[in-house]
């Protein structure tokens, strides 16, 4: 028996091998659980394995590198149409097989304890941020509901929600007012919390040579460089900027039939953390662009014009994508057009 191919169907406790041999055909299936999974694998002599991207995929990734096998990340929608019958755990890990040796097949890139610490980081912020937004719509809410609005802001939020909780010729109840009071240290707590992880971000920032090299960009600043670089880390994944745009949904939609091509909006596909970051970095950019007398200012500032400002906005954010990529890839620095 000699076996090419493992898919792996990842799982909490149980999982599904199934692999395949020089001519694709089965040679293996085997149902194991979590505690004997590596020993299964150490068994197999040094193959490729295909595992679907999911949570704990880079952790198996490198566990199943270091007993010599190669190991190739698969996202689940390209798993999808080589999935035959109905779907369960056995059926899966043969369509991950049979989907990892398909040519101009597309692969996760890897990431390293390091990069995901990274991550972790940018993930656990988010969480605050999302927490804090959804603290001051609640005390918005709770404001309006006794007739009390103000716009929509959390600097406005700060400076107006407490001195609506002073204001004694409101109609607000002295309950209504404690528990505004308490949801407001609240929002302090977690403040402090989002400035912890900013400080942190900001110490990844200047350790990284990478990030640095990336944070020269307009319109990329520390918070995106870190998140860049522990996505995609030297960036050869990608055979050139405009794949790494893509994998970003930053480039147009096609629903395009014989001689006619109709382009549509962004893709919005991958990571939108990512394309968050580079849109709203794009948007200062265009923002501060006018006046400027600089060859990409004058760009975004013709590009405003003719296409509008969300267009232009996008357009920045494609193209730092790409400038990224070059500095990734080929280890360069950023030169400035002047």
């Amino acid at each position: 028996m000699t076996i090419k191919i493992i898919g792996i169907d990842l799982a909490k406790n149980v999982f599904e091998l199934c692999g395949l041999d020089d001519s694709g055909d089965i040679q293996l299936r085997r149902r194991v659980r979590r505690e004997t999974l590596l020993r299964a694998v150490a068994e197999v002599p040094a193959c490729v394995i295909g595992i679907e991207a999911c949570t704990g995929a880079f952790y198996w990734q490198r566990q199943f590198e270091a007993l010599g096998h190669e190991v190739r990340i698969i996202a689940p929608q390209h798993v999808k149409p080589f999935g035959r019958r109905q779907k369960n755990d056995r059926n899966d890990a043969e369509a991950i097989a049979i989907a990892i040796v398909q040519p101009r097949m597309r692969f996760v890139p890897k990431k390293s304890v390091a990069q995901q610490d990274v991550q972790t980081l940018h993930r656990a912020r988010r969480r605050m941020v999302n927490h804090r937004t959804a603290l001051v719509s609640q005390m918005r809410g709770i404001l309006l509901d006794r007739g009390i609005a103000f716009g929509q802001s959390i600097t406005r939020a700060r400076a107006m929600i407490p001195r609506i909780i002073e204001d004694r010729s409101n109609d607000l109840t002295d309950l209504c007012r404690e528990t505004l009071s308490s949801l407001l240290e609240l929002m302090a707590e977690i403040d402090e919390r989002v400035r912890e992880f900013d400080r942190r971000i900001d110490q990844v920032y200047r350790e990284s040579e990478a990030c640095r090299r990336v944070g020269k960009i307009r319109g990329v600043g520390p918070k995106t460089a870190t998140a860049v670089v522990a996505a995609i880390g030297d960036g050869r994944d990608f055979d050139n900027g405009r794949h790494m745009a893509a994998w970003l949904g930053l480039v147009p939609r096609q629903h395009s039939s014989g001689d006619r091509t109709m382009l549509m909006g962004i893709s919005k596909r991958g990571d939108q953390h990512l394309r968050t970051l580079l849109v709203h970095g794009a948007r200062a950019v265009v923002r501060t662009a006018s006046g400027k007398t600089d060859r990409f200012s004058q760009w975004v500032n013709e590009l405003r014009e003719r296409r509008g400002t969300n267009r232009a906005i996008v357009a920045v954010a494609n193209k730092n994508a790409r400038i990224i990529w070059a500095l990734l890839a080929k280890n360069e620095e950023y030169r400035p057009a002047t």
